[in-house]
């Protein structure tokens, strides 16, 4: 049976919302507490890519419990909508740090906040995308619905990316701190209603009966299948190239670009690349796709991203003020990272069935749980590097607003770190991909018959 419109659209909100969250924590969370608040970017930078490395021992753990439930609700709602509701309440508290809070006990606080944080996200992150292959067949209907959660994704993101610095600035009337913690509620209440609606309109259609792995079991499952691993590390490497850019950027205008209204240069930039990035994921993708094949694609994305990091470089080193010139990098890597977002999903949810063909084991929430953990570790340690690169460059809101008055060597190194280090980091990965990924569209037609036909004899 075909998903219905009301389906699509449920779970595309729930896409929304829970990226509007995800957007709001991964690039702003450094700012908030090293910019805002005065913690040193190095312990920012610690805490971030630590709370990353207990998520490698807690995302697969909940990859097994999602996998061991059964409820009359399924096993996915459940965990969505508690996870949703901790997450929210724990977003709004750290974006709202007591003011009587300073030095150590802040520092404790921010790591406190930030694993409670990636716990919560966790347990909804994943059920959310194990969905996928539960309650759709695979080839068109499951690449579509992939695209549609990713587009609905990628603009949840677009508009925390686009409106948050104006929000901020009008709900704590020029004071940041208050204007974060006004805007992390509303963002936090609209992710709880989104997710309710997926909740009420979505239900898993098709879910293999098997027995309930071990963790270690779970584990060898996915060492030993070699595409999901392949996936994932490539996930890894594009995040990282692409969080690095978007935890700097806000920085670049600040201290680089400059001038005392340098945050409506940097909404302007952002409208320009949020709106991009949706128009590739809902747009350019697909037009793409009638003449190219998933796989195309992805290399098209990936040499889309590394010109427009190379084009970005050499207009930073011309001394530009024009910010319709940085749109024409902005193009290039926000319309790659639109496609990039869609198509390692699809890729993605193909390798479950290539999992339960190697490995007699259909194991989607523990695939997908991978995926939660490779995002948040990217996230991490794209957060240590620019921690890293804000400390030796010695930007803070000490600095000066002005490009004229900071340091040359700052904005050299604050250029250098936003640029050629995506530029490293995609290149790895392209070149991972093509020696390692072998689904195909014809090979994935091919497993999903041999799936089908196999569960046939089974039964």
């Amino acid at each position: 049976m075909k998903l219905s419109a009301k389906e699509k659209v449920s779970y595309g909100l729930g896409a929304v919302g829970k990226d509007m969250v995800y957007m709001l924590s991964a690039s702003y969370i450094l700012y908030y507490y090293q910019d805002i608040l005065g913690v040193s970017a190095i312990a920012m930078g610690i805490i971030l890519m630590a709370a990353r490395v207990f998520d490698a021992f807690n995302d697969p753990i909940m990859g097994v419990l999602v996998a061991k439930t059964k409820t009359k609700w399924g096993k996915f709602r459940p965990w969505l909508l508690i996870g949703t509701v901790l997450n929210a309440i724990v977003l709004y508290f750290m974006f709202a740090a007591p003011p009587a809070l300073d030095g150590n006990g802040l520092v404790a606080y921010a790591a406190i906040a930030y694993v409670l944080w990636g716990v919560t996200y966790t347990m909804m992150d994943i059920p959310y995308w194990s969905m996928i292959p539960a309650f759709t067949e695979g080839g068109k209907e499951r690449e579509n619905l992939s695209t549609l959660a990713r587009s609905c994704a990628g603009v949840g993101s677009a508009i925390v990316t686009i409106i948050t610095m104006k929000c901020v600035y009008v709900l704590g009337q020029n004071n940041e701190r208050e204007g974060f913690r006004w805007f992390a509620l509303i963002v936090a209440v609209v992710f709880v209603v989104f997710i309710l609606i997926t909740c009420a309109n979505i239900k898993e259609k098709s879910t293999v009966d098997m027995d309930t792995p071990s963790v270690g079991q779970m584990f060898k499952a996915l060492l030993q299948n070699d595409q999901a691993m392949t996936v994932v590390i490539t996930i890894v490497l594009i995040n990282c190239s692409i969080y690095i850019t978007s935890n700097l950027v806000i920085y670049f205008f600040k201290y680089d670009f400059g001038g005392s209204e340098w945050y409506n240069s940097y909404t302007l930039f952002n409208t320009f690349g949020g709106g991009i990035q949706i128009l590739a994921m809902m747009l350019f993708f697909p037009l793409l796709r009638r003449f190219l094949s998933s796989i195309q694609v992805f290399y098209v994305s990936f040499a889309s991203a590394i010109a427009g990091y190379a084009v970005l470089l050499v207009l930073m080193f011309t001394n530009m003020t024009n910010i319709f010139l940085l749109f024409v990098p902005a193009f290039f890597i926000f319309a790659a990272n639109g496609m990039l977002s869609v198509l390692t999903t699809v890729f993605l949810a193909n390798t479950v069935d290539y999992g339960e063909l190697k490995n007699n084991r259909r194991d989607e929430s523990v695939i997908f749980s991978m995926q939660t953990f490779v995002v948040k570790l990217a996230s991490g340690v794209a957060a240590l590097v620019a921690s890293v690169c804000l400390s030796l460059c010695n930007l803070s809101n000490d600095t000066s607003g002005t490009a004229v008055e900071a340091s040359a060597g700052s904005v050299a190194g604050l250029r250098m770190t936003m640029t050629v280090v995506p530029i490293a980091g995609l290149l790895v990965a392209v070149y991972l991909f093509h020696k390692k990924y072998i689904l195909t569209e014809q090979k994935v037609e091919e497993i999903a018959a041999e799936v089908k036909k196999k569960r046939e004899n089974r039964s």
